[in-house]
């Protein structure tokens, strides 16, 4: 058993008071130890539901480190052997001297030991037309590798150390000091840290040594660990999560990449990552592939050009079984550790699709679950308050109720990331989907409203990628893009969860890229280029009726193609108006074909479904003065 000290608090309205439910004698004899009088062992211990930092766990000086190699259960570089993990662990030096047992935060990623070049001639070039196959890009000089280091990371160590937990850290297969292939989303990503786990939990080998002379045992674990890391190091804790490993009690993924499809693809169309033009699969393989230079040329031959390359399909982007395997989303029904997640509405990178959808199947799966959003970009962890309360919980057994309030928390706009507001679930329980119709008029400013006013109403607009989407959305008048907007809104709307759109067109091409922003007007220059988006998404034309096969589109035959934008919770201000801005080549997402293919949108076969909180009625309400007043004024 842990031996855990936990205080007594008081909430008052304004301040927390701490209380030692102690009689005075009893006080004085904790905290006036006589001279001759044996310390008592060091424990946890706990206020307010969360670990506090211990004073005897404090000094960095007195910690014991330990690095070492954990046997996987696989052979990813085919040498015949099984791969080992590199392993570093910092703990208090208690769980040597008084027998202490701790649980473990536990960070694991491929980033560790460095990685490799970002310039331009190691990304493919998007600018080609769409279905030609593209020309091979250049691989990145090797990133240098080191056999000598010892510690691999000491994120987390001063956060956790002082209060009572471990802190581990382990390498990716095939970069640093583990051994293995890079696989970027294969089966071997979550059975390295499993393989962690189980030894932390006495299942699995660990050595001192790569060549495995000298056992190592983790007797000094309480077998429960906990796992945090954001992007690529918040994906492997819900990759390992979906193992069903014993011993892991909990995880807080932090924007993770859930789905490499939905990281690279966009329904059907070859789309990059928000900064990334021109990254894949292959390409974040070459960025990561720090390991022993002794594999690396078998890797990269199996594993980069005879498996990625091939399989990633850079013509059609299509989903495959290849694609689909690397979908987190396909594979937790052995999870069971619980969830916080949390994710930007505004990262652009790792889009925040790739927690909703997460925590809308974690929901149906009677585990506790947890939802942290904010407005900001990519990264962003929960209050550290939160995360404490989280860990403690699930690691201590501390009853703090974290998982009987709010299932969602969301940084509204202008507050502090630390300030979230809870919510009973995401989307808001209270949203309901209101569904508009576009009105003539796009290659200005065409109406957005709840009305539909048919017509056959057909308008044009030309692709061209040279020009922005944000030059787009601020031009007055352009035949590249066709705009609708609501009425300014005479009472501030909330939108809560993922927007969809049905867009009617023709090409007058076989291939076209689709692009769709969702904006507030007028366009107001501000200090964050995303202040006026609300949501985007992208499709491929080819793949209306099938994700999975895509077929050449008829010039100048009509297909309707339905899609979801990225999800997102937004309060639009009294005076905005609502725009959907419907374009071809997105420069900073999509491939870069050569200006001209041209677009027909038939306005009574496209709408937009908005998630507005009280549905209909807000809806209404908020737009209906105002648009009074405009048809006033018209007449």
């Amino acid at each position: 058993m842990i031996p855990v000290i936990t205080l007594a608090s008081v909430r008052w309205p304004s301040r927390l008071v701490t209380v030692l439910l102690l009689p005075a004698a009893l006080a004085v004899s904790l905290f006036a130890q006589a001279p001759d009088e044996k310390a008592a062992p060091a424990a946890p211990v706990f206020l307010d539901g969360q670990a506090q930092e211990v004073p005897a766990f404090k000094n960095p000086k007195e910690w014991i480190r330990e690095h070492l190699w954990v046997e996987a259960s696989f052979d990813s570089d085919g040498d015949g052997t099984k791969d080992r993990m590199h392993v570093d662990v910092t703990r208090q030096k208690q769980t040597d001297t008084e027998g202490l047992k701790v649980p473990v935060i536990y960070e694991t990623s491929p980033y560790f030991a460095g990685t490799g070049g970002n310039d331009a001639s190691v990304f493919w070039d998007p600018k080609h037309e769409l279905g030609a196959k593209p020309p091979r890009h250049k691989s990145p000089p090797p990133i240098p590798f080191n056999p000598d280091r010892s510690r691999i990371s000491e994120e987390e160590v001063r956060t956790w150390v002082p209060r009572g937990f471990a802190v581990v850290h382990s390498e990716s297969p095939g970069t640093g000091q583990s051994t293995g292939c890079p696989t970027v989303g294969a089966e071997n990503e979550k059975l390295a840290p499993k393989a962690v786990i189980d030894w932390l939990n006495g299942r699995a080998k660990g050595y001192t040594t790569i060549d495995g002379k000298t056992e190592i045992k983790a007797s000094w674990c309480t077998g429960k660990v906990g796992m945090i890391g954001t992007s690529y190091n918040g994906t492997l804790p819900l990759a390992c999560a979906t193992t069903g490993v014993e011993g892991l009690m909990a995880i807080v993924p932090i924007s993770p990449n859930t789905s490499y499809y939905h990281y690279y693809r966009a329904n059907g169309l070859v789309r990059h990552p928000g900064g990334y033009m021109g990254e894949d699969v292959d390409v974040l393989y070459d960025f990561i592939h720090s390991g022993d230079p002794a594999r690396r040329d078998w890797c990269n031959e199996h594993v980069r050009d005879q498996e990625m390359i091939k399989n990633q399909d850079r013509v059609t982007g299509d989903m495959n079984d290849w694609w689909a395997a690397r979908d987190y989303k396909n594979q937790l029904g052995p999870l069971t550790a619980a969830v916080l997640m949390a994710h930007g509405f505004n990262d652009w990178n790792v889009m925040p699709e790739h927690t909703v959808r997460i925590y809308a199947e974690l929901k149906n799966k009677n585990i506790p679950c947890m939802a942290y959003f904010h407005q900001g970009g990519h990264g962003g962890p929960p209050p550290m308050p939160m995360v404490n309360r989280w860990f403690s919980r699930f690691l201590y057994g501390i009853k703090n109720d974290i998982e009987t309030g709010q299932k969602a928390w969301i940084v509204r706009e202008g507050d502090k990331p630390s300030e979230p507001t809870g919510y009973a679930d995401y989307p808001n329980p209270d949203a309901a989907p209101v569904t508009l119709h576009l009105s003539a008029g796009g290659n200005t400013v065409g109406d957005l409203s709840i009305e539909a006013k048919a017509g056959h109403k057909i308008e044009h607009l030309t692709d061209d990628v040279a020009i922005t989407g944000t030059k787009l959305a601020q031009a007055e008048k352009s035949e590249n893009r066709l705009i609708y907007a609501t009425a300014p809104l005479s009472a501030p709307l909330h939108l809560s969860g993922t927007a969809r759109v049905t867009v009617r067109l023709a090409s007058s091409k076989a291939a076209a890229n689709l692009s769709i922003w969702l904006v507030e007007l007028p366009w107001i220059e501000r200090s964050k280029i995303n202040d006026n988006l609300i949501t985007r998404g992208w499709a491929d034309p080819q793949n209306y009726r099938s994700q999975t096969k895509g077929e050449p589109l008829k010039p100048g035959k009509f297909v309707d193609v339905t899609f979801a934008l990225e999800p997102d919770d937004q309060i639009i201000a009294k005076g905005r108006r609502i725009a959907l801005m419907i374009f071809a080549s997105d420069r900073d997402f999509t491939l870069w074909p050569k200006a001209g293919t041209e677009l027909q949108i038939d306005l009574d076969g496209t709408t937009l479904e908005l998630p507005v909180v009280f549905g209909k009625a807000a809806f209404e309400a908020a737009v209906a003065a105002d648009a009074k007043q405009a048809a006033g004024a018209a007449k």
